[in-house]
């Protein structure tokens, strides 16, 4: 997976149907997802890793954190979030 930087959490949007058309990427959209009910902003983009003047969450030590989990997208199954969420820590740090 190539890293391209266009959401906080290490999500590359860039080969999603909706990117570029509905979505400019999570940056531009202020840190607002899909399953984050309308009004309300993406806990992950305001997660206090970025108080810290972090650029992602890749050097969280407590990655995936409670927030991660608590933002789950909930079109997926477990199987399919744990499958997501260790990818996108991955893609994170690197590996």
């Amino acid at each position: 997976m190539s890293l391209s930087k266009l959401s906080v959490c290490g999500t590359d949007c860039s080969t999603c149907y909706c990117y570029g058309e509905m979505c400019k990427g999570c940056n531009e959209c202020e840190g607002k997802v899909f399953h984050v009910p309308e009004g309300e902003e993406c806990s992950i983009y305001k997660c206090v890793i970025h108080d810290k003047k972090l650029k992602d969450c890749g050097k969280c030590k407590e990655l995936p954190c409670s927030i991660w989990k608590a933002t789950r997208d909930p079109k997926f199954s477990d199987e399919e979030f744990e499958k997501n969420i260790s990818g996108r820590v991955k893609a994170l740090r690197g590996e």
